[in-house]
């Protein structure tokens, strides 16, 4: 009988009791040693082992990041840590020897923000529906993604250490997730927004090849967007040089010798600064990703392993600090001729029309929502169909209510996650039974997928296979269904752009439409209502 006291290969450890659905929770178990000192900037260690009972009641400490005007976030980060390589378990198995499906969670926040149960995303009700519910804290920011030629003479190329965080994560669920009932052969990783952009490069990763068999990914697939392609080694490599000369320092030594607190706050990132290329974030490392992650799957070299994925239909909401000037239709008419090429103009108004004011102001939300996200993710579907042997499904999350008032980045999370009480959108009321009903629809959808790589199931709405661009996707709303995907159009545009999965390295250049001061007032509002 699998209690809440169990005993792992590292040591013993005392969760939660069993909760009403019968679900155990462990918390805060480490998957590698602290990262911090000498191991400040190093791949992840292994555990050091443990004699006495260890306490798993309460998550671990976050990871350092960029602090964020909310609430909720300024209560979490109180407590952020270097010391925060720990994972949390939730199961309803009966024994260890059940073998159950497991689905391990990556979290969001551009890789400058967040941790594994931020924003409701706790795994008891996930838990409940059949699957091991896993979810980890990785390193961010310039503890996650320093790369520096000093790092890359002590081992394997620096940069990519949160990548490698979560390699050993999945690591450790192939070592110890049986112990709570759960099969290592049937792993599946979710992620939203980074934590999407996240699956997508460990699909594409060598390194992590043969730890996951399903992979699904919410609105986020490549880590490329409106400012090209994902950062090269040597981009990544010139921010980190630039560095020790900001905080008065010389040497890899020194820069460890600053206290975590100050090196957080001397890096931290804003929502003026684009995460992939302007911040201390993923690249292209040449160790834990060969090439860009849109180049590998071009080529079919990624992980051939069922594919579910999809995006919000009102994505852009958090992405308009990083819009193309949209004041008048001509001036989002001249924005767009000198981004995408006077001879591409009229291309490009077919797919964003710009005739009034308010059809200029649509288009510019369209454009950097799909520019950030959507369009992306798209591309990752297709991809990965085409030069893949693996099913893929598709979907777009509408659904809108007085409970969750927009299907904005991240509405997703607290219908998969079933914690429709913790839901970060701007509520106007409690949710009601459709909100519940569409909750519990896509927790079993997702069980489902981690159960057998297909979403489908007895008593649900039939699902398809996707089939490529302008084919049918489920849709998530009031009435869920599959049909015709939106969108089609727009992102055949954007990617007539991608050469061998890329966008253009010059659309580094673009400028954002908005003022210093008033892009910095608005994604302050914007996270504070959503």
């Amino acid at each position: 009988m699998l209690t809440n006291e169990l005993t792992l290969p590292d040591g013993p450890l005392r969760g939660l009791v069993r909760d009403q659905a019968g679900v155990l929770a462990y918390l805060g178990i480490p998957y590698a040693a602290p990262p911090v000192g000498e191991l400040r900037w190093r791949p992840p260690q292994a555990v050091s082992p443990w004699q006495d009972r260890r306490d798993a009641t309460h998550i671990g400490n976050p990871c350092f990041g960029s602090p964020m005007p909310m609430k909720i976030l300024r209560q979490w980060t109180r407590h952020a840590s270097e010391d925060c390589l720990t994972l949390n378990v939730w199961t309803q198995a009966e024994s260890a020897s059940e073998r159950r499906p497991v689905i391990v969670w990556i979290h969001g926040g551009g890789f400058e923000f967040g941790a594994a149960t931020f924003f409701g995303c706790e795994g008891n009700n996930l838990a409940a529906q059949g699957p091991v519910v896993v979810g980890m804290n990785y390193r961010l920011g310039v503890f996650g993604f320093l790369a520096h030629p000093e790092l890359d003479e002590e081992g394997p190329a620096s940069g990519n250490f949160g990548l490698q965080d979560m390699i050993k994560a999945l690591q450790w669920v192939q070592q110890n997730i049986a112990c709570f009932g759960g099969d290592p052969d049937k792993v599946t990783i979710l992620g939203e927004s980074a934590g999407a952009h996240a699956v997508g490069m460990l699909m594409a990763s060598p390194l992590s090849h043969g730890l996951f068999q399903r992979a699904i990914g919410q609105s986020g697939a490549y880590w490329d967007c409106m400012f090209g392609a994902m950062n090269t080694k040597a981009e990544a490599l010139a921010r980190g040089q630039a560095l020790p000369a900001r905080l008065g320092v010389r040497t890899i030594a020194e820069l460890r010798a600053i206290p975590g607190k100050r090196l957080n706050r001397a890096t931290a990132w804003n929502f003026l600064l684009n995460p992939h290329n302007s911040a201390f974030s993923p690249h292209v490392d040449g160790h834990v990703l060969p090439c860009a992650p849109g180049t590998t799957f071009e080529r079919g070299l990624q992980a051939d392993v069922p594919l579910l994925a999809g995006w919000c239909r009102d994505e852009y909401a958090f992405f308009m600090t990083h819009a193309i000037p949209h004041r008048t239709p001509a001036a989002f008419k001249a924005a767009a001729a000198a981004w995408f090429g006077a001879d591409r103009l009229m291309d490009f108004l077919a797919a964003y029309p710009a005739g009034t004011k308010a059809e200029t102001r649509h288009s510019a939300e369209l454009l950097v929502g799909d520019l950030a996200i959507s369009q992306q993710t798209w591309t990752w579907l297709g991809a990965h169909r085409r030069t893949a042997g693996a099913k893929v499904f598709a979907y777009q999350y509408q659904h809108a209510s007085n409970y969750s008032p927009r299907p904005v980045h991240g509405a997703d999370l607290a219908f998969v996650f079933g914690t429709l009480d913790q839901s970060y959108t701007a509520s106007k009321g409690p949710a009601d039974e459709i909100d519940k009903s569409l909750s519990g629809l896509m927790m079993r959808y997702w069980a489902n997928f981690a159960y057998s790589g297909d979403p489908n199931g007895p008593g649900l709405p039939i699902w398809p296979v996707y089939e490529g661009a302008g084919s049918h996707v489920m849709r998530f709303a009031a009435n869920s269904a599959a049909s015709p995907e939106d969108g089609t159009e727009r992102f055949r545009f954007i990617n007539s752009f991608r050469q061998d999965g890329l966008f253009p390295s010059n659309w580094r250049q673009v400028k954002p439409a908005l003022p210093a001061w008033f892009a910095h007032w608005l994604a302050k509002l914007i996270l504070k209502f959503y």
